[in-house]
């Protein structure tokens, strides 16, 4: 199951690159129409579309590499216990609070489908599809929580924690290779 969801997670970040990488050719096809005098049909919509997407992707995957900010000022003062129970408490609100955005994400996406919206635009897009990315992205979000809480509850720590501490172990082993030779 671990090697699951850790493909899970890393597919996700690889889907968040493929979006950016499609914001990047709409950007760049927008030039080249430009130079050339070739109009590109809602290359606006569809490189805010890919934006959103590329960032719904990348917040499961960014968590699990401690890629998000947090506040530690109060949990450094606590001791290890206590610092446990506020981790629990964090991640189970954080893990409630997804699954709710995920409820109502996947909602809408349906009721986009089912209703048949489409963008305004010159080229008419089908909301749920770009909806559909947003979806996704926070249902990955909510069980990277979930997959972190219960990793914590089960006496282990959560993914950022490791990640932070791997990036902070790199950073002073990076320090000691670059440093200058004496003499």
């Amino acid at each position: 199951m671990r090697r699951f969801l850790d493909g899970l997670y890393r597919g996700s970040g690889i889907l968040a690159c493929v979006f950016m990488v499609g914001v990047a050719v709409m950007i760049l096809a927008q030039i080249a129409g430009r130079t050339t005098g070739i109009l590109v049909p809602s290359a606006d919509d569809i490189s805010g579309y890919c934006m959103g997407a590329s960032t719904f992707f990348a917040l499961a995957y960014s968590l699990r590499r401690g890629g998000h900010i947090r506040v530690e000022l109060l949990l450094q003062r606590f001791g290890p216990g206590l610092r446990r129970v506020f981790e629990i408490w964090c991640l189970g609100i954080a893990s409630a609070m997804t699954a709710y955005a995920t409820w109502w994400c996947i909602f809408l996406t349906w009721e986009s489908f089912m209703l048949g919206d489409v963008s305004p635009g010159v080229v008419p897009i089908p909301l749920w599809l770009p909806q559909l990315s947003m979806s996704a992205g926070i249902t990955l979000l909510m069980i990277a929580f979930v997959d972190d809480l219960v990793t914590v509850l089960r006496g282990g720590r959560a993914s950022y924690e490791s990640a932070n501490a791997t990036l902070l172990e790199s950073d002073r082993l990076g320090d000691v290779a670059v440093a200058p030779k004496a003499g």
